[in-house]
């Protein structure tokens, strides 16, 4: 299906690093590839490296100042809490500008080649650090490189972008940088804000002509409520608003295992949603696809073999899901963790869900929230709400 695939890589993105015990710890991009490169992934891809965001590209969606305060933490590595650089989520590190300015120059890397036609598709999979406000830190996220590449692709004179996130959390950064902006349509999938940080991401929650769209799910949801409602909602937007490139963000912590979140995937219905993706990428942008990571904070048995499954879905050369996980792997995972690794590529599920089209349900909580977001923004572009 894909022509040219690039997966944009330095080792020097694990850098961004908020220390020992905290969530976001760099050796899941690790893992994740050195498991793609292991089982050949990585051939079948060019990998290129980056160079960091320059400060006129941080500032097409951040703030000067804002910037500067990372610098000033940066060279000192002493907290700044009125730029939310310090905080439990987000603790002041030395380096932290260079390390945050490298992930988003990655970004920017992955979606000048989709822009250019050097590539078709291109993968970041130490991006998607979508919580990122124009003016602070948020939600682990220092600069919000989907925002950047976003806004890098809209000043090269793109004029419909669409953006799906599928990250447990909202993606509330990407989401305020863009919300009177009818050029970004901004989809997010994500648990209740009732239940999870950030706290946003009600359907209510539209933005400029409905091009804002929130699927609020309740916690517990799994592979076939979760994979129902995606399907409901985003390939009828995404037909309708026919962008001329597709961003998505592909955060992991949606699965079942993840300790910060509620919803209940499997790996094998995850990658049901990297298949539909891909699908809609080719049928609605023209293929032209640009693809991040996100969160994820089960870092052994989820995060690597996920995005591992993403970057070959992106290749085109989806792996077999009952693919053994390499020797010479599993023996990285123990001396960089201490943990058992996984002995293959699936949770051993079949996925199924049942279309929405078939009939809506007022007592299911899982349809009751897709109408809930048809019914706020479909009317926007022309679709009827209901099935």
């Amino acid at each position: 299906m894909s022509r040219s695939v690039r997966v944009v890589w330095d080792d020097a993105l694990i850098a961004y690093d908020f220390g020992p015990g905290h969530p976001l710890a760099p050796v899941r991009v690790e893992l994740t590839m050195a498991l793609a490169r292991e089982l050949g992934v990585l051939d079948a891809v060019e990998v290129t490296g980056c160079a960091p965001a320059t400060d006129d590209e941080l500032a097409l969606v951040h703030k000067r100042d804002y910037i500067e305060a990372v610098k000033r933490v940066s060279a000192t590595g002493r907290p700044d809490l009125a730029h939310g650089l310090g905080t439990e989520d987000n603790p002041a590190f030395a380096g932290v500008h260079e390390a945050s300015a490298l992930i988003t120059g990655a970004s920017l890397a992955a979606a000048r080649a989709v822009w250019t036609g050097e590539a078709e598709h291109a993968v970041n999979v130490a991006g998607g650090l979508h919580h990122a406000m124009a003016a602070a830190a948020s939600g682990f996220c220092v600069y919000n490189d989907p925002a950047v590449a976003i806004g890098w692709l809209l000043a090269q004179g793109a004029s419909r972008i669409a953006y799906v996130d599928v990250d447990v959390h909202h993606g509330d950064g990407v989401q305020a940088m863009f919300y009177d902006d009818p050029r970004v349509l901004t989809i997010s999938l994500h648990e209740s804000p009732r239940t999870l940080f950030p706290g946003t991401g009600f359907p209510e929650e539209r933005g400029a002509e409905g091009t804002a769209v929130n699927v609020a799910l309740p916690a517990g949801c799994g592979d076939s409520g979760w994979l129902r409602a995606f399907h409901a909602v985003v390939p009828p937007l995404l037909r309708e608003f026919a962008p001329e490139i597709l961003v998505t963000q592909h955060g992991c912590d949606s699965h079942a295992l993840d300790p910060l979140a509620h919803l209940m995937l499997s790996l094998d219905g995850q990658r049901a949603a990297y298949a539909a993706l891909h699908e809609l990428a080719h049928e609605t942008a023209g293929g032209r696809w640009v693809v991040t990571g996100g969160g994820g904070y089960e870092l052994v048995q989820v995060v690597p073999r996920a995005w591992t499954h993403l970057i070959a879905e992106v290749s085109g050369h989806p792996l077999a899901p009952a693919t053994a996980t390499p020797q010479a792997w599993r023996r990285l995972v123990r001396e960089r963790t201490g943990q058992t690794p996984p002995l293959s590529l699936t949770d051993g599920r079949d996925p199924e869900f049942s279309d929405f089209s078939a009939g809506y349900d007022p007592a299911d909580p899982i349809d009751r929230a897709i109408m809930a977001t048809r019914k706020a923004v479909f009317p926007f572009h022309g679709l009827d709400p209901l099935p």
